[in-house]
């Protein structure tokens, strides 16, 4: 094909595979051969056509992987470009650079055999540089090593406890070690970093401490997928295509004598599947990760993970420039057997305190991996609990419809799920779903369900079921199969009733059997009121006239304000028209049911009379005691483990933890009540979380852990494991010498970490009986003490209600209340330039290449200026891209100023410019020092760089001619470049120590000094500029004048240029406005900082000497738009706006800078002028109605702009 220019278009494919190694070998694509763009664009295991970068950047068009990444495929405007076949080995900087005039892309999932020394995410063809990214990344580099050979974050308890505020520990949680750290993990830890570089820069002991989850079954789930992987499809592995997995799927066949969900009938897919193709294979994960083909075969072996990750993770997090003390830093597992016993005895401390038992519970379950399903066990459904129901009996009665000829001399029931049992007394029918897919499933020797298959399996797994954990299908059915068959249900005054066809039944949730209550249900009324009306709707479905027609509603509950048929009313109020309005009927039942169970009355039955809320236990005992009811349970909402199955509930015998316990519940509440949390919203959720938070399966039976000390076929679960581990990092370095996985020689040894020797050190135990010497023992204790309580714990908001809490409970049991967490700071999830960032749509940065793309503290930069809220935070890459020019422009600038250093003005500041600056200069350190207390990041490079910076600007032009003053200066670098230290160390630590030359460092040089600022100068100075700008605008609106006055200027007369500036000042109301602000100033309350009522406010203007002159409507028309912008006003800046004048001098603040005003304005001659002296209005000359139409006020000075010889008349 030939493109726009007429020359051929063609690419050399500098790949193997993308995703679908198949489709490429069909089509003979190898390394370095040519194809034309539209051919490689048909290839769906390659990539689109390109597309220009930045938010543009092509996917593949099968797995929809973004090409961004390690490995680099090269698209060519020609054939001459490039010579490719020459390149197939490692690019170093010289090479990446002969790629000028090419457009490449990268792609993690794209199989060269060159990996990148550094990712190119742009077209160089766009001319665009990175050698200021090059300069930051090289300061960067030369910074850490200085505080690497330093030891400048190593921190070290001293030997006397800390005063308040001497010393600060914060910690973070751990990452999951089954990848590579990405901006979501650097979001969050960006906060703690930002506040222990700030408590560092004030000159505490500063501890931060990092390690690396390993716990659970997400690692091991891994490594088996690779080892399965490799059984079937070899080493390397060989996966179908797209088009041979999906006839794979068509062509599998359903195992006998079970029955699939029904929305897996015709596929195994799920419908995100089969929109964007199979799912990905663990293997190609992994080379999504970089890793070669022979190197993955090697992450079978779950350890393997373990020592491949965590390095890793901790080079980036050095990258990143995390101020951490890493000796203290481990790994969890067994594989670190310092870590392992101090899980141990935490274990059994619990145990003795009877905070683990032993119990049946339903719990959450994964029946791939064979044990319950934590949070952090699960792919999706985080947070999500078992949802408890009473499942009715509804026995079928005889004869048989001929398709159940099979279930012949069983008791068959169609099994109905329900949350309301008290209500059975008013069943009329029970509902399926006609297209449902349901089955008859074995329960025991006699008895058969009818119900879903997902439910059938709940069940299984609850152990009701013949065969345990298995759902035994009998006979697979439709809903047609069971329209219109006769039943007996219990506590129903209807002796036969009917199942009908209802169109609105998810079979997702519940069993796809409903009971039919249509007295107290509206969903239940419309739809038997459909079918009583629409004969049509009957003859669709076969049903029956004498299946519905005699059945009427059956009162059973009386509900104040709805009545006894509370259904029936509500659904006429709210104008419901059919069982399809499910807008309407959701506000139905929103309105009804709670208020039903909170103020209902039973009206029939043995609990007759008495209220709902009291009977319903009593029922569901009832139903469950004389058998015709069991018990049921499954998720409240879909969940899928990590390993990919999809969860039930089950019954299990379990290891728990006893949270929710009361006396230890009122524990954690009192331990919350005392901790600092920075926000209300992160508060409530606590508390809610602690409202229904019980029992905690603390054990499994499969993935990586510490073993359960008492009952060793269990592993601690990955969220018990990790509850108390911030106490481990005040004594780490001193167990494991700095080795992560504790295998080193130290002078302690994992045997000699007794119970006795954990409880002295953390849990005031006495002194133990030990061979450690008592010098190494002592230290140990002393470490814990100096640290603890720790101060800040840092995370995501999603762990509140799980890790976060769990923490505060295992505080409360382990350690005195004085070493209880003392605050956490919850943040929300960050978006990439505003969307979610996600790896399947290819918008998604790890840490790593954050860092190569922006360098560190841009990255960093960017962070902070993402948002500090609740909210999901947005990392804007325009952002990280303006930090680079920030940064790096202004580092030129002091250059610059050093350089001219004897050219500046000497001496103390003197002029009203200076004075301004330095004030400028002392409002940033206070409000920056606030902004950092707070861990309000966004506001404090807000305030300690951006405000900075434009005060710098606003006094560089202020100065003029005069010069700008050089120890001001010096004091304007100084205090900018430890503000911004907490977030972009490295430029402040090169600007400190090769710029300024200052001794030690930046990031513990102390908080800048400033004195209290001035205020009112503040406000002058502000005032000023502000004069400045409405000057400006008036001057630009004159000059552009009427059409007729432009034909005149454009003769281009000297005389006719508007040269000079009268200035007109008002410094203080009088008169009628005197008089308002006296009022509002009477009827504004400080305190609460708000006004009385507009209609005090006008009575008492009627009273004053305005009454006296005006009628009221005068006052109106007059006054109160007056009144109600300064009453705003007020609102806005404070009290201060209903002053009678300011605080300081107009005309004094613009004559002082006179030169500033004519330079600003391009005037030659400037008057600063009172409003009130009449030989100054008459300077205005013909122009004096300017005056009078728009007069002065405080803070609003008028201007008039003249010709020299509109002056002399």
């Amino acid at each position: 094909m030939r493109n726009e220019k007429g020359r051929v278009d063609i690419a050399r494919v500098a790949l193997l595979r993308c995703c679908s190694t198949s489709l490429l070998r069909r089509r003979s694509l190898a390394v370095g051969s040519e194809v034309t763009t539209r051919e490689l664009a048909r290839c769906e295991g390659n990539f689109l056509p390109y597309a220009r970068f930045s938010s543009q950047i092509p996917r593949c068009r099968d797995c929809r992987r973004r090409f961004f990444g390690s490995f680099v495929a090269v698209r060519l405007r020609s054939c001459d470009d490039f010579n490719l076949d020459r390149k197939l080995r490692h690019f170093d900087r010289k090479q990446e650079r002969e790629l000028a005039g090419c457009e490449a892309l990268s792609c993690s999932a794209l199989r060269s055999g060159f990996p990148l020394s550094r990712i190119m995410a742009v077209n160089t063809e766009a001319g665009r540089s990175f050698a200021r990214r090059d300069q930051l990344l090289k300061i960067q580099s030369q910074i850490q090593n200085l505080w690497e050979e330093e030891k400048i974050f190593e921190a070290t308890a001293r030997s006397t406890p800390p005063d308040p505020g001497e010393k600060f520990f914060g910690n973070f949680p751990y990452p999951y070690m089954n990848g590579f750290l990405h901006l979501g993990h650097a979001f969050s830890l960006s906060k703690l970093e930002f506040a222990a570089a700030y408590h560092r820069l004030c000159g505490r002991n500063v501890l931060l401490p990092f390690a690396f989850h390993c716990t659970g079954m997400p690692i091991k789930a891994s490594a088996d997928k690779l080892a399965r992987e490799m059984e079937q499809y070899g080493n390397p592995p060989l996966f179908p295509s797209e088009e041979d997995f999906t006839d794979e799927i068509e062509e599998s066949k359903i195992e006998e004598g079970n029955l699939v969900a029904p929305d897996k009938f015709k596929s195994k897919r799920s419908k995100a599947t089969a929109k964007s193709g199979r799912e990905k294979f663990q293997w190609e994960i992994m080379r999504s990760f970089g890793l070669a083909d022979q190197k993955i075969a090697e992450f079978k072996d779950p350890n393997r993970w373990l020592n491949y990750f965590p390095p890793l993770a901790k080079e980036d997090l050095k990258s990143f420039g995390l101020g951490c003390d890493w000796r203290r830093s481990f790994i969890t597992t067994d594989m670190n057997p310092f870590y392992d016993s101090f899980v141990k005895w935490q274990m059994r401390k619990l145990k003795g305190m009877g905070k683990i038992v032993k119990d049946m519970r339903y719990t959450i379950y994964s029946p791939l991996d064979g044990q319950p399903c934590a949070d952090h066990d699960r792919a999706s459904g985080e947070g999500v609990q078992p949802q408890d129901y009473v499942l009715i009996k509804m026995e079928v009665i005889p004869p048989f419809p001929s398709k159940f000829k099979m279930l012949e001399g069983r008791n068959i029931f169609l099994a109905a799920a329900t949350l309301r049992p008290e209500t059975m007394y008013g069943q009329t029918n029970c509902w399926v779903l006609p297209e449902g897919k349901y089955g008859a499933f074995e329960i025991n020797e006699t008895d058969v369900f009818i119900l879903t298959q997902r439910s059938a399996l709940n069940l299984a797994y609850q152990k009701v079921s013949r065969v345990p954990e298995k759902a035994t299908c009998l006979l697979e059915l439709s809903g047609l199969d069971l329209i219109g068959l006769r039943l007996k249900s219990p506590l129903s005054f209807n002796p036969v009733i009917y199942a009908l066809p209802m169109l609105t039944i998810l079979t997702d949730k519940g069993t796809g059997i409903v009971t039919s209550v249509p007295s107290d249900s509206p969903d239940d009324y419309m739809a038997l009121k459909d079918l009583k009306s629409k004969e049509g709707l009957r003859s669709k479905f076969g049903v029956k006239d004498e299946w519905v027609l005699p059945f009427d509603i059956i009162p059973i509950i009386n509900i104040p304000d709805f009545g006894d048929k509370s259904a029936e009313k509500v659904c006429h109020d709210l104008k419901i028209k059919s069982q399809n309005d499910k807008e309407k009927l959701v506000e139905a039942k929103r309105l009804t049911y709670l208020k039903g169970f909170t103020d209902g009355r039973m009206l029939v039955g043995e609990f007759e009379g008495m209220k709902v809320q009291e009977a319903k236990p009593l029922i569901k005992n009832l139903l469950l005691e004389t058998g015709q009811a069991v018990l049921y349970s499954e998720p409240e909402k879909k969940v899928m483990s990590r390993s990919g199955d999809e969860c039930v509930v089950a019954l299990t015998d379990q290891w728990y933890i006893t949270y929710g316990e009361e006396e230890w519940k009122k524990k954690a509440e009192d331990c919350l009540s005392n901790m600092k949390l920075y926000s209300e919203e992160t508060r409530h959720g606590f508390e809610h979380t602690l409202s229904w938070l019980n029992q905690w399966a603390c054990s499994r039976s499969f993935g990586l852990g510490t073993r359960l000390p008492w009952d060793e076929q269990f592993l601690v679960e990955s969220l018990s494991d990790s509850t108390f581990y911030m106490a481990y990092y005040t004594i780490a370095h001193l167990l494991q010498d700095g080795n992560m996985y504790g295998s080193v020689s130290s002078s302690v040894t994992p045997e000699q970490m007794t119970d006795e020797v954990w409880d002295y050190i953390f849990a005031g135990g006495q002194s133990p009986t030990s061979d450690i010497p008592s010098s190494i023992l002592n230290q140990m204790k002393q470490e814990f003490e100096y640290w603890y309580p720790f101060d800040l714990r840092v995370s995501g908001k999603d762990l509140i209600q799980n890790h976060l809490t769990f923490c505060i409970y295992n505080h409360t049991a382990l350690v005195p209340s004085h070493y209880w967490p003392r605050g956490f700071r919850c943040n929300g999830h960050i978006m990439l330039n505003s969307e979610k960032m996600s790896k399947s749509t290819g918008n998604f940065r790890t840490l790593r290449q954050a860092i190569e793309e922006f360098s560190t503290d841009a990255t960093r930069f960017s962070l902070a200026d993402a948002g500090d809220a609740m909210d999901d935070a947005n990392f804007v890459f325009e952002t990280a891209n303006a930090a680079i020019l920030r940064l790096t422009k202004e580092i030129s600038w002091i250059e610059e100023v050093l350089a001219a250093d004897s050219s500046l003005r000497a001496g103390p500041p003197s002029t009203y410019a200076d004075h301004a600056f330095d004030n400028e200069i002392n409002i940033a350190v206070h409000l920056t020092e606030q902004n950092y207390n707070d861990y309000m990041f966004r506001n404090a490079l807000k305030t300690g760089f951006y405000d900075l910076q434009a005060a710098r600007d606003e006094y560089r032009i202020s100065c003029g001619s005069m010069g700008m003053n050089r120890e001001l200066l010096r004091r304007f670098m100084d205090a900018q470049t430890r503000l911004i230290a907490p977030i972009c160390p490295h430029y402040a630590e090169f600007v400190w120590k090769f710029l300024l030359k200052k001794d030690g460092f930046v990031v513990n040089a102390g908080w800048p000094s400033a004195a209290s600022p001035d205020l009112t100068l503040q406000r002058a100075n502000k005032y000023l500029q502000d004069s400045i700008i409405l000057m400006r605008k008036l001057l630009q609106k004159q000059l552009s004048g009427s059409k007729k006055s432009k034909k005149i200027a454009n003769l281009n007369s000297e005389d006719n240029m508007l040269t000079v500036g009268l200035i007109y000042v008002n410094e203080k109301y009088d008169g009628w406005k005197e008089e308002c602000l006296m009022v509002l100033q009477r009827k504004f309350d400080k305190q609460s900082g708000s006004f009385k009522s507009e209609k005090e406010i006008l009575e008492e203007l009627k009273e004053s000497s305005i009454g006296n002159d005006m009628n009221l409507k005068q006052i109106q028309k007059l006054c109160m738009s007056f009144i109600k912008f300064k009453m705003d006003d007020a609102l806005h800046v404070g009290v201060h706006a209903l002053d009678l004048k300011l605080p300081f001098d107009e005309i004094e603040v613009l004559r002082e800078n006179l030169d500033l005003i004519r330079r600003q304005l391009g005037l030659e001659h400037v008057e600063i002028l009172s409003a009130s002296d009449e030989s100054a209005r008459r300077k205005a000359g013909p122009f004096i109605n300017l005056l009078i139409q728009n007069p002065p006020s405080p803070g609003n000075p008028v201007s008039i702009f003249l010709s020299k010889d509109c002056l002399n008349l």
